[in-house]
């Protein structure tokens, strides 16, 4: 993992989700309408703390956990800068495969954004599942994103030489065969699982939650700030429309393949 912690201190994973606007507002739009009026919630793998001081600044009591310092630390100063610090559960260095530094059922909900990208081994997987599950409350909600193995396959095939080793064909089946992805050079995206779409619903089911939804957060907005921006200029009305849109086609499986982030959406049984 100690590929993946350097990446990430070098990253500026805030600034991509400001660069790749859609796959945030669909997840947020999405958390926002199944999660109750109000209640604890936990970030776990929170990152720079993009989703944690959105839903703070709408009144949840957010604890942030991330495996990164680094990004601890940025999601600290982004809450203070944004006035909601204060108000939120903490700021706290935890591996998602070890939250021992929670209780038992402790959070109404529990954000899961980034940590399933970055588990290549199965039983990695499960423990980071089950941890999750042992801290969120009977009937709370899961919301967990993946990445899709179909997707990166499809940009691995465009731009090759971006996404080396996939420039080799045995490079290539090895990884569908198997989802994991490792980038020879410094400084690259690494340490990489990509989910099979057809596996998530059932192995969350096997994790202990049942599927509330499960949705593709970029598969028809997989749009540019900047081409994002047409619609703005066209006024709100337009904005609305064209985001509206997007979100609807986002529930719709026919799209999920196409999309680079899926969130699932469960619930603790």
């Amino acid at each position: 993992m100690n590929r993946v912690l350097q990446y990430y201190d070098r990253f500026d994973e805030w600034g991509r989700l400001d660069r790749e606007p859609i796959e945030f507002e669909i997840n947020l739009r999405h958390i926002i309408a199944n999660l109750p009026e109000r209640g604890g919630i936990l970030d776990n793998g929170a990152g720079p703390g993009k989703y944690a001081v959105a839903l703070a600044k709408r009144g949840y009591d957010v604890t942030v956990s991330d495996f990164s310092p680094r990004l601890v630390e940025q999601a600290r100063s982004k809450a203070e800068e944004e006035g909601v610090a204060s108000v939120m559960g903490g700021f706290r260095v935890a591996d998602a495969r070890d939250l021992s530094l929670f209780g038992d059922e402790t959070f109404d909900a529990c954000l899961t954004m980034g940590p399933m990208y970055h588990l290549q081994s199965a039983d990695d997987r499960k423990l980071a599942l089950s941890e999750m599950r042992r801290v969120t409350r009977s009937g709370g909600l899961a919301f967990v994103a993946f990445m899709s193995k179909l997707r990166h396959l499809a940009v691995s095939l465009a731009d090759p030489l971006v996404w080396k080793p996939h420039d080799e064909i045995p490079a290539l089946e090895a990884f569908m065969r198997t989802g994991v992805y490792d980038h020879p050079d410094e400084g690259r995206f690494t340490g990489v699982y990509f989910a099979d779409i057809g596996s998530i619903v059932p192995g969350m089911e096997s994790a202990g939650f049942e599927c509330v939804k499960l949705i593709g957060s970029s598969g028809a907005g997989n749009l540019s700030a900047e081409q994002w921006r047409h619609w703005e200029r066209q006024g709100e009305e337009s904005a609305a429309a064209a985001m509206r849109l997007m979100l609807e086609a986002s529930e719709s499986p026919y799209l999920f393949g196409s999309s680079s982030h899926l969130l699932y959406i469960g619930r603790k049984k």
